[in-house]
């Protein structure tokens, strides 16, 4: 079999290496004209001649079309990118996750990519969130800079249209940028129905212009990522009003169970004890008999909400019902649970309302204390143990927090 003769490989080569077609594209495209050359050679009925002008019309059109393998390829890559970012994205309803998903799928299309950042974007008061970022050394949990207002972020959230900075050193943008930073970057809006809910920004590591195939496959990554945020969104803000008291805004009894067995399943894992602490307040019948329930949900509305503040993050508080509240501590003691409960009360001191009368509101609270897993080993005996010690207090001692009866017998 007759391979193509050297000097066509090297006039083949060289127009590839011209339009930039890469090496291995390059290896394909030879195999192909030799495969093609081999089979011209077993049709004995073409002279010397013939094959001579055979092979350089071949050559022309390899040449002439090579773009469109070089092209092909990338778009088949691009597809596929776009395929496994769908399917990430459809597989959950999670924020982060969905945020993640796309930082991921970007950097692994867009060739020289550095850092990766997506902002979600609040347009009624103008304000950029940290949603995921992305660099050679993997996922983040905050970002590499803070936007600046007159920064590149900004600029793309309150314009919506893509901007793009080839060479960062010498773009006003970044004229007071850290002296370190270099490369090209484009900001992309994530726009649903018209309006911006993100931004994302990529930055490389060499300078120039984005291509037009990379810009391409940008829009469509952005255009599936707004879908996604808009999604999520709707998500957790149905999930949060559907775990979330209408009245005081407080997470409800539904919230407060599923909190409860999460913070059990951290307890078998830690071996940390927690407390479930249930509260009552003392006189708030009067308010509502005396003033109606307008005004009673007033009360609770302003005190529970004032209550709340200066919790520990980790802390809880949930409405149970009426004027109750559930509290539960996460890896706390009972000096500890005894030192918040004290501060309440301390708290509830502190509160003013102003009846309708002009009177001043006086209220107390009552409570009870249930620790883990000295008085119960389940959400159902915690909250039992909680609500007895309380029952105890109001009938006993308003305005105390009791410790509930440890449990007799063996815990299941």
């Amino acid at each position: 079999m007759t391979s193509m003769p050297q000097e066509t490989k090297r006039i083949i080569i060289e127009s590839l290496r011209e339009k930039g077609v890469e090496s291995s594209d390059q290896d394909f495209i030879l195999n192909l004209f030799d495969s093609i050359i081999a089979t011209l050679n077993m049709d004995a009925t073409l002279t010397v001649k013939d094959m001579a002008s055979v092979r350089h019309e071949i050559t022309s059109n390899i040449i002439d079309s090579s773009h469109l393998l070089t092209m092909l390829r990338q778009q088949t890559a691009e597809l596929d990118a776009l395929r496994r970012l769908s399917l990430h994205l459809s597989s959950s309803l999670d924020l982060v996750t969905v945020l993640r998903a796309v930082v991921r799928d970007a950097r692994d299309v867009l060739e020289n990519s550095r850092t990766i950042h997506i902002f979600l974007y609040n347009h009624e008061e103008d304000l950029l969130e940290f949603g995921a970022a992305l660099d050679e050394s993997g996922l983040k949990n905050k970002s590499f800079a803070e936007p600046r207002q007159n920064g590149l972020t900004y600029q793309v959230a309150r314009s919506a249209e893509i901007i793009t900075v080839p060479d960062i050193k010498k773009d006003p943008i970044y004229k007071d940028a850290p002296t370190e930073w270099e490369g090209s970057i484009i900001g992309m809006p994530l726009k649903f129905e018209n309006t911006v809910v993100g931004i994302m920004s990529i930055s490389r590591t060499v300078t120039g212009d984005f291509s037009k195939s990379d810009l391409r496959f940008l829009r469509l990554l952005a255009e599936q990522a707004a879908v996604a945020i808009s999604n999520a969104r709707v998500h957790a803000q149905i999930s949060k009003e559907a775990n979330s008291d209408t009245l005081t805004g407080l997470p409800n009894r539904r919230a407060l169970d599923e909190h409860l067995e999460s913070e059990l399943a951290s307890a078998h894992r830690t071996g940390h004890s927690f407390a479930t602490v249930m509260m009552d307040l003392d006189g708030f019948k009067e308010v509502n008999d005396k003033y109606g329930h307008p005004v009673g949900d007033e009360v609770l509305q302003r005190l529970f909400t004032f209550l709340a503040q200066g919790l520990r993050a980790s802390d809880f508080l949930a409405r149970y019902g009426g004027d109750e509240l559930t509290l539960v501590l996460h890896q706390s003691d009972m000096p500890a649970t005894k030192l918040v409960t004290d501060k309440m009360l301390d708290k509830l001191d502190k509160f003013v309302f102003t009846l309708p009368d002009g009177q001043e509101l006086n209220i107390g609270m009552s409570g009870g204390i249930a620790l883990y897993p000295i008085h119960g080993q389940t959400t159902s005996q915690l909250l039992r143990a909680a609500d007895e010690a309380l029952y105890r207090s109001k009938k006993h001692k308003r305005g105390r927090f009791f410790i509930a009866k440890p449990v007799t017998g063996h815990l299941t």
